[in-house]
């Protein structure tokens, strides 16, 4: 994996084109849970996984940016918690200093003016004043994975984040799904464009000879449809 050359093809695709190429390719969707955002609206992050689980001290963050490689994002488990933030400004300025190229949190982080200033990308379920309330002992498995909603993230998943959230994918699949995420996208651009010269999406998909399908057949789906003509949407 070449991470600085999938940086720059990211640039011109979205974490939606990247889940529509899993679906494709077979790869389970492993989107963060809704409630986890950009800190800063337009924000975009990519980068190998440095997982690390907070039981209330930042002493695994920092153990997480020794071993992080270049580029990384720092993915945090606090078990999605409502109640404390785990990351503040020191936090996120260190990992800029490490190299690491966005945080993402399954939790709190505070700070956001300082956050705001330091410019790396931050991703988490929102701010809150309080910092953590508690010192739990340390798993085993501290840095080896980090549990973000329903889903287990190693140091063998590459992260994406953009506005409409964030996306663990298989880092060893991640050629193949940027390559199938172009495609998609650049079909979707070329629909966009002709309902602007106003060719309707209904008839570039041939809805007519879908209706007509699914009255013959009511258990002919869109889906199957659009594999039939080679359209973009829904998958």
């Amino acid at each position: 994996m070449d991470l600085e050359k999938l940086r720059q093809r990211f640039a011109a695709l979205t974490c939606a084109h990247l889940t529509d190429a899993c679906v494709r390719a077979h790869v389970p969707v492993r989107c963060a849970p809704s409630s986890v955002q950009a800190a800063v609206a337009g924000t975009r992050l990519i980068g190998r996984a440095a997982p690390a689980r907070h039981v209330g001290s930042v002493d695994v963050f920092l153990e997480a940016f020794t071993n992080a490689e270049p580029g990384g994002v720092l993915v945090v488990d606090n078990g999605g918690r409502t109640d404390e933030s785990c990351v503040g400004d020191l936090v996120v300025l260190e990992a800029q200093a490490a190299g690491l190229s966005g945080v993402v949190i399954w939790g709190l982080h505070r700070d956001n003016a300082d956050i705001r200033a330091i410019g790396l990308p931050v991703f988490s379920m929102g701010s809150i004043p309080t910092g953590p309330l508690l010192l739990q002992s340390r798993p085993a498995n501290a840095l080896e994975s980090a549990i973000v909603g329903e889903w287990t993230v190693t140091r063998d998943d590459l992260v994406l984040g953009d506005d409409d959230g964030v996306l663990f994918v298989p880092a060893d699949r991640a050629d193949e799904l940027f390559t199938l995420a172009e495609t998609i996208r650049d079909t979707e651009r070329r629909q966009a464009e002709q309902i602007r010269s106003g060719d309707t999406l209904r008839k570039q998909l041939h809805f007519d000879a879908f209706l007509t399908a699914r009255r013959k057949n009511p258990a002919h789906t869109f889906r199957e449809h659009l594999r039939s003509i080679g359209g973009a949407i829904e998958e």
